[in-house]
């Protein structure tokens, strides 16, 4: 997964048109489908998920003999910030593709958080080992029921905590903190029984409402909380590892079925190298990335002893979610 990135202007050009479709000669007289279609991403242009999505746009380009063109735009700039209405959008057929959380499909089916259960991953060797053991393929079907093609899984990673002025190493350190977190009910009950205020806002509004001390903190994957800046309007920074957060690379089912095989290969195959990349790239740097958040935030990992007593306030909240979790679902997420 080495391949050199490009950031080509064709890529970025705004557009409000999901898909345009034309014919072209195939040389032999026959015309070939054109495409034209459009990527949102949450995070800024300077994410793995974005350059993920470069990549995806340059392989289809290539392998279509460029009948397969992709604008791209970062900070879900085609739902005005909001994730949830960008979901709705690739649904509805109003664009192509998207990367986003599993927590933003959340939102609309309280199953899709079945992944997200707080501390049921220690490590990504777990969470990859339930993926390839079935959650990928429970997660496709359920994409499907939702007018989603799921072209497999990305990764934002496990998510850590900031806070302003509080450093977190224990509950009793979350006591009334205003923590915005996304709009699930799954990460309000989280927090709610750490003794926290939670608050849900588009994550558009997170840099500014941290840097004005409406909200005291916020809990992001370390890409994220990186590529987004908030180092610069945070002060401390916890490593707990407390949800695993994969990204689906979504695609709208019914553009999606009305491609031909050989078409629908090759965005299977692009969206496989593409999610490859993006999580190879998301491991990698995270190292990197820690390193310069130490430099401006005071980091601290907390030890087992400390996780427990967050794990042991999580019971209540497996209690609530695990109908709307369940049952097939809990068992495909369980780390093997």
């Amino acid at each position: 997964m080495e391949r050199p990135m490009k950031r080509s202007a064709p890529l970025a050009i705004l557009s409000l048109t999901a898909l345009s479709v034309t014919a072209c000669g195939d040389g032999d007289g026959g015309e070939e489908e054109t495409y034209t279609w459009d990527f949102t991403v949450t995070t800024s242009n300077t994410s793995t998920w974005y350059e993920a999505a470069e990549l995806f746009g340059e392989t289809l380009d290539e392998e279509s003999d460029g009948r397969m063109q992709l604008n791209i735009h970062a900070n879900e700039q085609l739902s005005g910030g909001d994730p949830a209405a960008g979901v709705e959008q690739l649904m509805n057929g109003d664009k192509a593709f998207s990367y986003n959380s599993t927590i933003i499909y959340d939102g609309l089916d309280s199953r899709f958080s079945a992944i997200n259960a707080p501390f049921l991953f220690a490590d990504y060797e777990q969470a990859d080992s339930a993926i390839e053991a079935g959650a990928e393929d429970a997660y496709r079907e359920l994409s499907r029921e939702m007018g989603v093609e799921m072209l497999g899984f990305g990764e934002s990673g496990f998510r850590q905590l900031t806070t302003t002025d509080t450093p977190v190493t224990s509950p009793d350190d979350l006591a009334n903190l205003v923590i915005r977190v996304p709009g699930s009910s799954l990460f309000l009950n989280i927090f709610n029984e750490l003794g926290a205020d939670p608050t849900t806002m588009n994550f558009a509004e997170v840099y500014t409402s941290l840097q004005t001390g409406t909200i005291d903190g916020q809990e992001n994957p370390y890409d994220v909380i990186y590529s987004s800046g908030l180092q610069e309007v945070q002060d401390h920074l916890t490593v707990w590892n407390y949800v695993y957060d994969p990204l689906i690379l979504g695609m709208n089912a019914d553009l999606y079925d009305s491609l031909s095989e050989e078409d629908q290969q090759i965005v299977q195959d692009a969206a496989a190298e593409a999610n490859a990349f993006q999580i190879q790239q998301n491991r990698e740097l995270e190292e990197e990335q820690l390193a310069e958040l130490r430099e401006d935030m005071e980091v601290v990992e907390l030890s087992d002893d400390e996780l427990s007593a967050f794990r042991e306030a999580m019971e209540p909240v497996y209690d609530a979610h695990q109908e709307d979790w369940t049952e097939d679902l809990m068992e495909a997420v369980q780390p093997e």
